[in-house]
């Protein structure tokens, strides 16, 4: 990259004629089918059309600026900065960078083990893992577009009071002794990380990067996502699901978390889902219980922590951080 400065502010440009233009091209699309505009079809049509370049638009910007932003943060440097802090105040500060992070919970063990081996208590490590994929750059990003930022500021204070609250009841139970034997019985190494010197060139080729490496894998589940938020903002009954996801029914929000464990996604490909949910009437605190579950209690990754974790420590993990689901869903149907 030969002139960032120049490049920068053009790309800016460019990004935000382009998304101007995602309104009338979504109509224009839908009229040039053979569908009624005002039919269930048509309906859906035109979410999937505006939609579809909206979140990548949104997505590839903001995993950009984050790619830059992350040059700073390498697993070495987080490592460094958590070890050695006391609890309570290291919650905080896992909580905290697990914003500005782009590690997912594929990224469960490896990150698993460098913590422990570089000293990180496993309370303050757990409250980085669960913020890291539940309050990242894309999620914010994506509820600020698609919601306004009342909603994405309400989203960040429930994940990290969920990340900072749970990591700290985990290590208040000192469960270090329900690791596996070969993750506990590793080496410390030390925590010390010298980030050398990096360009602003550097770090817009590292933007670059970020985006062929988490737009590229993540694409497909956009486009699932945005095709199930389709179908129900184009055929779901309002009455059925208000009532099958609204306030009145205090089973919507457990129901809500035990159908987002097995499910497989990430932020990405959630948000347009919760969208059309919340359009068709569902709760809003039902549907971040949703939300939440998907990414920090999916399946998948408590499978990754198995080859790390014993059973028993797995067991407490889901137990104290559904808990804390369920709590900001029903509160929030409570109170808004």
């Amino acid at each position: 990259m030969q002139h960032p400065r120049v490049f920068l502010p053009l790309a800016a440009a460019l990004w935000w004629m382009l998304y101007q233009t995602l309104v009338p091209a979504s109509e224009w699309l839908v009229a040039q089918l053979p569908v009624d505009r005002t039919s269930h079809l048509g309906g859906a049509l035109q979410f999937f059309f505006y939609d579809t370049p909206k979140v990548l638009l949104l997505l590839t910007g903001v995993v950009f600026v984050m790619g830059m932003v992350n040059s700073y943060f390498t697993p070495e440097r987080t490592r460094a900065l958590l070890a050695g802090r006391s609890e309570g105040v290291a919650n905080v500060m896992a909580a905290t960078l697990g914003i500005v992070t782009p590690f997912c919970s594929c990224s469960a063990v490896p990150l698993f083990i460098g913590f422990v081996q570089a000293g990180v208590p496993l309370g303050v490590t757990f409250s980085f893992l669960i913020s890291a994929p539940m309050v990242n750059e894309v999620a914010l990003t994506l509820l600020f577009g698609l919601f306004g930022w009342k909603v994405a500021l309400l989203y960040l204070g429930l994940g990290l009071s969920v990340a900072i609250v749970a990591g700290w009841v985990i290590g208040r139970l000192k469960m270090e002794a329900y690791l596996e034997d070969w993750v506990r019985d590793m080496p410390r190494m030390s925590a010390d990380f010298d980030p050398g010197h990096t360009t602003l060139a550097d770090r817009v080729q590292a933007g670059f990067a970020s985006v062929q490496e988490i737009v590229g894998k993540v694409w497909p589940y956009i486009l699932a996502g945005i095709a199930i938020g389709a179908g129900i903002h184009g055929y779901a009954p309002q009455d059925l699901m208000a009532s099958f996801m609204g306030k009145e029914a205090w089973w919507s929000v457990p129901l809500a978390v035990l159908m987002g464990v097995p499910l497989y996604t990430n932020a990405a490909g959630v948000i347009p889902i919760v969208q059309a949910l919340l359009a068709k009437g569902a709760a809003l605190g039902t549907v971040l219980a949703f939300m939440m579950s998907v990414i920090a209690l999916s399946l998948p990754e408590m499978i990754i922590l198995r080859k790390v974790l014993k059973l028993r420590l797995i067991a407490t993990f889901v137990a104290v951080v559904a808990s804390g689901i369920l709590m900001v869903g029903w509160v929030f149907n409570a109170v808004l």
